[in-house]
């Protein structure tokens, strides 16, 4: 076959269904029972994030794919059941469901010395399959390996109540009655806590370090629209950051107001956090909020301001790392760990190596992960060509500068896009000049 594509979530579907328009002979390998992604619940004894309260953080007629837009009958912001109904459909219209092997997992693949790729799958009945490709495409996402602290706090081995990460956690109805404390403040932290508010005795939530939380809506647009918008575009990175920074202090004033660590960084230099509920469940005492855990004893939750919490459980939502272990070590990273890809897609050291929603945007991703499938399958079609290892390193290097100027260093920061910017960097592509 021409192409192998690793994943059948939102961005496999993309490539799929792209690859599928151009008549390229392609198979999809997806481990799970069923596509769509992180938006399907997990099954018995299956890890997966597809907590119950999981919804869509942008707004469905921005993250529908082309074509194919989400139900009327969907609410602006669908939940997790609703988006994996949503992506079978999609797979079911784009006719590409015949080309996806499930329950198949990708145990490695390696460039072969004349060109193209071999890759190893397993399927469910154990029977591993070696197949050689021309291309293989990698949408199995960045959220991949959950990471707790390390060390965990002094006297965890002691704790007698439940260490959980964010990956097992399923419905706050399992802790009815519990007190339970939440550790961190990114999106899954602050949806958990919330949830968690409304079944445990009491729920504290644990933050070390303070992140921009930011409401699903400003004005009465959703973020994707006002990112969208030419009025926002226009503006400069300043710009958009006094203006939103002055929108935030109106709509919710100081997050030292409710107890928490106010940001050390301005918005737009690190992930912010999307919520409508946390604040008013802390306003409302639903939720407590603590500084960072010192340590553990029986029971007994120490924070670093001397405070005590007596806890049943801690549900860590410290997030993920990104690891493709079917790749050999260290791939797509560089030596400082940053991902280096040419339009953030495109391997110049490895031809035939691409990644499909290998990108952090500050909005929906479907449009970008959808750019990216046309771009790969033209490549792959041979009607795109590529400019020499030489050139696409310089542009990776340009790109790495200034994200660390914006962004600073990190595995999470070398894949932060613009929405605006990137997609146009991706249509240019429409008309590469490399164009084969």
């Amino acid at each position: 076959m021409t192409v192998c594509v690793i994943g059948a979530g939102l961005s496999g579907l993309a490539a799929a269904h792209a690859l599928a328009a151009r008549d390229v002979d392609f198979v999809c390998l997806e481990r799970a029972p069923d596509v769509g992604g992180i938006w399907r619940q997990p099954q018995a004894g299956e890890r997966g994030p597809g907590y119950l309260p999981l919804h869509l953080n942008t707004a469905k007629q921005l993250t529908g794919y082309t074509g194919f837009p989400m139900p009327d009958s969907f609410p602006l912001y669908p939940r997790h059941s609703d988006v994996a109904a949503y992506l079978r459909s999609y797979a079911e219209w784009a006719d590409v469901l015949g080309r996806v092997e499930l329950r198949t997992e990708v145990e490695s693949v390696r460039p072969d010395p004349d060109g193209g790729w071999t890759v190893v799958s397993r399927d469910a009945q154990g029977v591993t399959t070696t197949r050689r490709f021309e291309h293989v495409v990698v949408a199995s996402g960045h959220n991949t390996e959950p990471v707790l602290p390390n060390p965990l706090p002094a006297g965890a081995q002691s704790f007698a109540g439940t260490i959980l990460h964010a990956i097992d956690y399923r419905d706050g109805s399992d802790f009815r009655g519990q007190r339970v404390v939440v550790v961190g403040l990114g999106a899954s932290a602050v949806d958990i806590a919330a949830d968690l508010s409304r079944h445990a005795a009491r729920t504290v939530l644990s933050v070390r370090r303070g992140l921009h939380i930011v409401p699903k809506q400003l004005f009465g647009l959703s973020l994707d629209e006002i990112a969208n918008a030419p009025w926002w575009t226009r503006m400069s990175l300043s710009e958009q950051r006094a203006f939103v920074e002055r929108s935030l202090h109106v709509a919710r004033g100081r997050l030292a107001d409710y107890g928490l660590p106010e940001p050390d960084h301005r918005i737009f230099a690190s992930a912010v956090t999307i919520s409508d509920e946390i604040l008013s469940r802390i306003r409302h005492g639903a939720v407590i909020p603590r500084p960072a855990i010192d340590s553990l004893e029986r029971r007994r939750v120490l924070f670093t301001d001397e405070s005590v919490e007596e806890a049943d459980a801690i549900v860590y939502c410290t997030g993920y790392r990104m690891a493709f272990p079917f790749l050999p070590a260290g791939w797509p990273a560089g030596p400082d760990g940053a991902v280096e890809l040419y339009k953030r897609v495109v391997s110049p050291d490895h031809p035939g190596l691409h990644f499909i929603g290998l990108v952090r945007p500050v909005g929906a991703i479907t449009r970008l992960v959808e750019a990216q499938a046309r771009w790969v399958a033209r490549i792959v079609d041979g009607d795109a060509g590529l400019p020499s290892p030489e050139i696409m390193r310089k542009e990776i290097g340009g790109y790495l500068r200034g994200v660390v100027d914006r962004y600073g260093t990190g595995e999470g920061s070398s894949i932060q896009v613009d929405v605006v910017p990137y997609l146009q960097e991706l249509r240019d592509d429409e008309e590469n000049p490399y164009a084969a």
